[in-house]
């Protein structure tokens, strides 16, 4: 993500850019197991959304842990990340999202918030969002990927939106930011179904085999 992207007849400078991977989740729909450990072609997915975001030339990374936090942390631990733990992971995604941006260096442009469990998303798709991003309307301050209408992730807002979060009540999140502020938000149009692709149920795993063809397999445990 280092270079000048050229767009619009103009130059748009580089975004300093930090991210929040979100896996702190009981996956009570899952079966109780660890989505983001599912692998694809042999590699973890939550392996892959990291690989994706370093090869984005995201400049900074907090994974927040959960449930099965242990099991996770041994799979990411050798990545340059920072690893945060919601103590009461219970409480919802926004609280697993406030830690993070949290923990996140104040120095940045711009925040990239995503998904442990989405199987398909690459470098590409990050360094698309990150497009967008700076090509966004005048005003808006929020980047939602849009498929056939409906919303994807990972989103991307600036700076100030992961101010306005952490400053208002314990029960905003970036939802709820969006929902209250719809005229700063850029549904951004893309065909790209990877944004909306994610894995909740074991009927999300065989749909998922069906569409695309590839299998999602648990890990192999260590005797």
């Amino acid at each position: 993500m280092g270079c000048i992207l050229k767009g619009g007849g103009g130059l748009y400078s580089r975004v300093t850019v930090g991210a929040v991977l979100l896996a702190a989740g009981s996956a009570s729909r899952m079966g109780s197991q660890p989505k983001c450990l599912l692998e694809l072609g042999g590699v973890p997915l939550i392996t892959r959304q990291l690989i994706a975001l370093s090869g984005a030339g995201v400049d900074e990374v907090v994974v927040v842990l959960g449930h099965y936090s242990d099991q996770i942390e041994s799979v990411v631990q050798n990545f340059p990340i920072s690893v945060v733990y919601n103590p009461n992971p219970n409480d919802g995604q926004v609280s697993s999202l406030r830690i993070g941006l949290q923990a996140l260096s104040p120095k940045l442009d711009a925040v990239v918030v995503g998904l442990a469990d989405q199987p398909l998303i690459n470098a590409q798709d990050i360094n698309d969002l990150i497009a967008a991003y700076k090509k966004r309307p005048e005003l808006s301050e929020v980047v939602q990927p849009t498929v056939g209408g409906l919303p994807g992730n990972p989103v991307m807002f600036t700076a100030q939106v992961r101010d306005d979060i952490l400053t208002d009540h314990a029960n905003v999140g970036c939802k709820q930011w969006q929902s209250a502020n719809p005229s700063r938000v850029y549904a951004w149009d893309t065909s790209n179904e990877r944004y909306r692709i994610d894995v909740d149920t074991p009927e999300d795993i065989a749909a998922f085999a069906k569409r695309s063809g590839h299998q999602l397999k648990w890990p192999v445990l260590q005797t």
